[in-house]
């Protein structure tokens, strides 16, 4: 009776090594994944900083009497779509991430013209609101870079975790997840005209 017992006893605790580990492996992936979600997070707290900061400036812009409009316009309604476009961390595809994209280089472009458009209204470059808001705007920029940055490395981390082997036996519902890429062209040095 007793030669049957060392058998089922070497099974038993064979399953509940197997057992920990896998549990085990699906806290860790649960770990990054909620890591990836927290960078995004910071991504879009970044990204939210830069579109209340937008409204200052466009409000002390719109001080300068004889400002040009269009220019106020196409900020105002670049600020509108970008805030319009949601991603679910959980869920993000690289289609989600390209759309966000696309609508934060809008900002940033209409953004930039605004900034160079200024250059012509010397007592707006004086004012020393616009001036603050104009550096708070370079400092959320930089804070943008590293929360993207911190996002990517996240994605790696997470990425790493669940695709190599043996992991990916027993993370079948954890996705690899994409990176935050650049916007399209962004290649290519950015051409300022006065």
């Amino acid at each position: 009776m007793k030669k049957w017992l060392i058998p089922v006893g070497i099974i038993i605790a064979l399953i509940a090594i197997i057992a920990f580990w896998s549990i085990g492996i699906k806290n860790t992936a649960l770990q990054h994944s909620q890591a990836v979600n927290k960078e995004w997070g910071n991504v879009q707290t970044a990204y939210q900083r830069r579109n209340d900061l937008i409204g200052n400036l466009v409000n002390t812009v719109k001080g300068a009497a004889d400002f040009e409009k269009g220019t106020l316009t196409a900020v105002i309604e670049a600020r509108a779509k970008a805030t319009s476009v949601t991603i679910d961390p959980s869920n993000v595809t690289p289609e989600q991430l390209a759309a966000f994209n696309q609508a934060q280089s809008g900002v940033s472009s209409s953004l930039s013209r605004l900034l160079v458009s200024v250059e012509q209204y010397p007592t707006l470059k004086t004012n020393e609101n616009f001036l603050k808001l104009q550096d708070e705007l370079a400092s959320t920029e930089n804070q943008i870079l590293t929360a993207r940055t911190r996002f990517n490395e996240s994605v790696q981390t997470y990425n790493g975790y669940v695709l190599k082997i043996p992991n990916n036996w027993f993370l079948s519902e954890y996705k690899e997840k994409p990176y935050f890429e650049a916007s399209t062209g962004a290649d290519k040095p950015v051409e300022v005209k006065f």
